[in-house]
């Protein structure tokens, strides 16, 4: 008999049920924690304009009238969140993000 070493079928059976139960336990967790992940990137999107806001108004000395000035000088790439959210410039330079329905 030849004395080949490799994987025996139930080797590879056992291999397999381990990695569907990883995957069973990942794939709900990354599921749920999805709004939460879309959530924070539009907290860290509206911080990002208002600080564009603060460093358009110094170096041009005025507020910009709203964020698509901001995007047309290149200071923003969009106006809106990674989750779909329009983002609103206010009078007094706040940022607030607003749900497209």
């Amino acid at each position: 008999m030849n004395n080949q070493k490799g994987f025996t079928l139930i080797e590879m059976l056992i291999v397999l049920m381990i990695i569907a139960t990883l995957l069973l336990v990942t794939i709900p967790n990354l599921a749920s924690n999805n709004s939460m992940v879309e959530a924070k990137g539009c907290e860290a999107m509206v911080k990002l304009a208002e600080t564009q806001v603060q460093a358009y108004k110094i170096e041009k000395k005025s507020m910009p009238t709203d964020l698509a000035t901001l995007v047309t000088e290149g200071y923003l790439e969009q106006e809106t969140c990674p989750g779909g959210e329009t983002l609103t410039l206010n009078t007094d330079g706040t940022v607030t993000p607003t749900l497209n329905e």
